[in-house]
């Protein structure tokens, strides 16, 4: 399905309370929160979503099944429908940026040289999948090659399923799959055979290993049929399970000093974050599977719920820190400045 995201009008502002990087579930359900708090909020969405290879959207109640593309449209038009804005675009560069009697602030740079204001920012950016490099894998990715026995086990279940070994998680990520079928195969790779414990789980799971690195997936009439050897032998596998390493698309915040770094899990890379999203850097929120990479879309929505929530709170409290400071002495030049932001609106600006 062809999804039109609306670029920026005559209408658009410069300057928001929130500027939400990324347009996913996080994003979006960050902003209608936002939105719905009267808070002028916008979407900066990149038009990459991680999801876009699969058939439907899995484990959302009411929603279980919806295509991807379809869920962000729908969640784009309530944005909108409450005030939001969305527009299409990738962040370049964040920069702090001094508000003067309104506090701190962030300019973000857009890469076609369009640039907006924020008081706070939301960054649910995602994060990108590093596949092996075996011919055939990527072009599969999100279909019949997975990872989340929670997202796609269901629709594999009962088929002949295997797992390459990527790392020190592929032997939980085969028990897992024996959940969903009887038939798994663990294939080694180019990693190390399973010993002790994790072998004898494996054979007591009945899941069977294969030694050797993988040369490619074998597809016949666009579904995956098999894994091919190097030395040329064939298994057949109707889905193939990897563990792709993880990594936040969020180079764009380094000039704010945050940086993606490990996750504990050992999966990739993520932007540290407390409970509610907020970051180490001040103003900074984020949401989704750019802070936690194993969140599916429930979680990652619900995170920017939460996220949005605190923001609108860290807005209130700014807002009557404000208003206190100006009933105090309403003569004085940041009330003055406090009038005119809040009569003129963005006619400040010129425009």
């Amino acid at each position: 399905m062809a999804v039109e995201v609306v670029e920026v009008t005559e209408q658009s502002r410069d300057d928001y309370d929130v500027v939400v990087v990324g347009g996913g579930a996080a994003g979006l359900n960050g902003a209608l929160t936002l939105a719905r708090a009267r808070r002028s909020v916008l979407v900066i969405d990149a038009g990459a979503p991680r999801n876009a290879p699969a058939a439907g959207v899995h484990g959302l109640l009411a929603l279980d099944g919806t295509p991807p593309a379809e869920l962000l449209e729908r969640g784009r038009a309530e944005v909108r429908g409450c005030g939001g804005q969305v527009i299409s675009g990738e962040v370049g560069a964040v920069a702090r940026e001094d508000r003067g009697p309104f506090g701190e602030g962030f300019t973000v740079a857009l890469a076609d040289g369009r640039t907006v204001r924020a008081r706070r920012l939301l960054v649910t950016a995602g994060l990108a999948d590093e596949l092996p490099d075996i011919p055939g894998l990527r072009g599969r990715w999100g279909r019949d090659v997975l990872h989340c026995p929670y997202c796609h086990g269901w629709e594999v279940r009962d088929r002949a399923i295997g797992v390459l070994a990527c790392g020190p998680p592929s032997v939980h990520q085969a028990l897992l799959f024996r959940q969903w079928s009887a038939d798994v195969t663990l294939f080694t790779h180019t990693g190390p055979a399973p010993t002790g414990e994790e072998a004898e789980q494996l054979a007591a799971r009945s899941i069977s290993v294969v030694h050797g690195a993988v040369a490619a997936v074998e597809i016949v009439e666009d579904r995956l049929t098999g894994v091919r050897l190097a030395d040329g032998t064939v298994v057949g596998r109707e889905a193939l399970a990897v563990s792709p390493r993880m990594v936040a698309r969020a180079d764009f915040l380094e000039p704010l000093g945050l940086r993606a770094v490990e996750h504990p899990s050992g999966i990739g890379e993520h932007i540290p974050a407390d409970a509610t999203g907020r970051t180490e850097v001040p103003g900074v929120w984020v949401a989704g599977n750019v802070t936690d990479p194993a969140a599916q879309v429930g979680a990652a929505a619900a995170a920017g719920t939460t996220a949005a929530a605190r923001i609108n709170a860290d807005l209130v409290t700014e807002d009557t820190r404000q208003a206190v400071a100006a009933h105090r002495d309403p003569f004085s030049a940041d009330s003055e400045a406090r009038t005119c932001e809040l009569v003129t609106g963005d006619r400040r600006h010129g425009l």
